[in-house]
């Protein structure tokens, strides 16, 4: 066995040692990185010199080191996509991508990576790119600390920040991304982790989820994007201590959650956005710990939405702070806070001693007549919302929670 453990450590000492650093540069033994790259085994480091670099796509096809000094700039002069990856265990860091291709049929992008794992992508700037960085059959990749920079104008003429199809295991850690279509997207991806990026200004939406299970984003900001959060179509996410704030506009909303089950929704703050949070066709969700503040909505839930749980959440100077479609609700509303609860509390415990119904005989209404905005704040709406509160008569009667806190959580 130790003669074993000898042979091992000698073998990968050997190839430890194998390892070369081949330079590029104007000075240097290779003037071009595709140069390099074509002559580089694995394990070997290519690194690239600052100035700027025009060369058709690179393909890395073995485990090396791409490492940029200063930010080298790799130009696809609107023409081709930049690097693509097809080895694993391939390290990217440093570099500045910018004006890859641009199609219609093909997704072209900053950087690819195609059916590999370990890769990892680090510490590089793209600006102007189709798709930023995207990953196709891609399992443990960190994609990690890049600023992606896009100008898109239309939806249909612009592609992804980061793009991942098909993936497992992937962390996407501390990348700021503005000016996609979508910031991060994420399709048919399992098992992976979105942490402390910054996605912003984004055409579509700030982060896309569709058809991607047991994963979890957390400690996010997602902010002025045409809408903050959609997850769609699957289950088991874990949504954990994001910012979701100034995403405005009429079909906006904070967080859309679209067909999602068994997934949860804890520490999060919602502020200043159309809707915090549009739920349709969810169904055991926990919505726990959340601050809900200056939305148009707090939450708008669907009659569609069933077996949800939301407790101990903190509801402040929204306009509405609850909205529905129908009168069937079959979910739970537990121990809120809620700023417009005018209820009293005889014994002291810091619960209301009276049901609070979050849903407004006038928001049932603009539910079903949009115009009616135009009344907003004035006598008669008000008037309407207190002779309701006395008589139910529009607004769900079960849609209410019997136990309303008379203090905000301190979340």
């Amino acid at each position: 066995m130790r003669c074993l453990t000898c042979i091992l450590i000698l073998l990968l000492y050997i190839q430890t040692a194998a390892a070369r650093t081949l330079k590029v540069g104007r000075q240097q033994a290779f003037t071009t990185i595709a140069a390099a790259i074509a002559v580089a085994q694995n394990n070997d480091t290519v690194l690239v010199e600052a100035g700027i670099y025009r060369e058709k796509n690179l393909i890395i096809s073995r485990s090396i080191v791409l490492l940029g000094l200063n930010h080298p700039e790799l130009d696809g002069e609107k023409k081709y996509e930049i690097i693509t990856i097809r080895a694993d265990n391939v390290v990217v860091d440093g570099f500045k991508l910018s004006h890859s291709g641009v199609s219609s049929l093909d997704d072209l992008a900053g950087i690819r990576i195609h059916n590999c794992h370990n890769v990892t992508v680090r510490n590089n700037i793209l600006d102007d790119t189709f798709f930023g960085i995207y990953s196709q059959l891609g399992i443990n990749c960190t994609i990690e600390n890049n600023k992606l920079t896009a100008y898109g104008e239309a939806e249909l003429q612009s592609g992804n920040g980061i793009h991942c199809w098909k993936s497992d295991s992937m962390k996407i850690i501390a990348n700021t991304v503005s000016g996609h279509r979508d910031g991060i997207y994420f399709e048919f991806v399992t098992n992976s982790i979105i942490w402390r990026n910054d996605s912003y200004n984004n055409i579509r939406y700030g982060l896309h989820f569709m058809f991607s299970h047991n994963d979890a984003y957390i400690t996010n900001i997602f902010r002025n994007n045409g809408a903050g959060v959609a997850v769609m179509y699957s289950h088991g996410v874990k949504m954990i201590h994001n910012f979701f704030e100034k995403n405005w506009g009429d079909a906006a909303y904070g967080l859309l959650l679209k067909e999602i089950s068994d997934s949860y929704i804890d520490g999060n703050y919602f502020n200043e956005n159309t809707s915090g949070i549009y739920m349709e066709g969810t169904s055991r969700l926990e919505v726990v710990q959340n601050v809900f503040s200056f939305n148009g909505w707090g939450m708008k839930i669907q009659a569609s939405c069933m077996d949800n749980t939301i407790t101990r959440n903190n509801f402040q100077s929204n306009t509405f702070d609850v909205g529905t479609n129908g009168s069937l609700v079959l979910n739970s509303f537990e121990q809120n806070y809620w700023d417009k609860y005018e209820g009293y509390d005889l014994n002291r415990d810091n619960t209301g001693d009276v049901p609070y119904r979050p849903v407004s005989m006038y928001s049932m209404i603009v539910e079903k007549n949009p115009a009616a905005m135009m009344l907003f704040r004035s006598f008669i709406t008000s008037l309407l919302d207190r002779s309701e509160k006395i008589l139910p008569t529009l607004t769900p009667e079960n849609l209410k929670d019997d136990h309303p806190l008379m203090k905000p959580l301190p979340l």
